[in-house]
């Protein structure tokens, strides 16, 4: 019997709230049943089991990214673009750890195709037209951006610039400066 109240959609959403809280590692359908008080069994009607409650948490956040990435690039171009979608994806890091993490998590290719995964590339490559790279340096770009974005997120997150001065912020601004500096003189093969 489906308890009143419970649905995938729901679940789903109170799943990335723990993420958020706990960490996305420890998001668990027995975890989850915990938050609702319930027992659960009660709760594999609504999802299978604990890798498909943290794929639709992942797919959840690409989601919410996205529209986030996309809010932020509208009516944007070059380094005002580029600072936008990178700001987007900190504020969001910062705002939902979990999620943040969730939105890496490896999908099977299915269902990575069909997420808002795509949305992202598609959304890097038209900034990457403001710098006028053509293949296969597009890709290029498109793997340092994502690496330079996740990677400072996450050194960021686990306190690897509180040490130091200058603050964080400070090296962000100076990064995003010299990633658009690159762009622009992007280097012959």
């Amino acid at each position: 019997m489906v308890r009143a109240g419970l649905t995938t959609e729901r679940l789903v959403r109170a799943g990335a709230e723990l993420a958020d809280e706990a960490g996305f590692d420890q998001v668990t359908v027995s975890a989850l049943a915990r938050r609702f008080d319930v027992k659960v069994a009660s709760l594999y009607s609504h999802l299978r089991n604990s890798q498909d409650l943290k794929t639709r948490i992942a797919l959840l956040a690409l989601e919410e990214l996205a529209d986030r990435a996309a809010e932020a690039l509208a009516g944007r171009a070059g380094k005002d673009a580029l600072r936008a979608f990178a700001d987007a994806y900190r504020d969001y890091a910062r705002e939902h750890p979990g999620r943040y993490q969730a939105a890496r998590f490896r999908l099977d290719p299915e269902t990575a195709a069909a997420s808002a995964g795509g949305r992202h590339s598609q959304m890097t490559r038209a900034i990457l037209r403001g710098y006028d790279l053509a293949e296969p340096d597009q890709t290029h770009a498109v793997r340092l951006l994502g690496s330079v974005f996740h990677g400072y997120v996450d050194l960021e997150a686990a306190g690897g610039f509180s040490h130091s001065a200058p603050d964080s912020q400070e090296s962000w601004t100076r990064i995003l400066d010299a990633l658009d500096a690159l762009l622009r003189e992007w280097p012959a093969p």
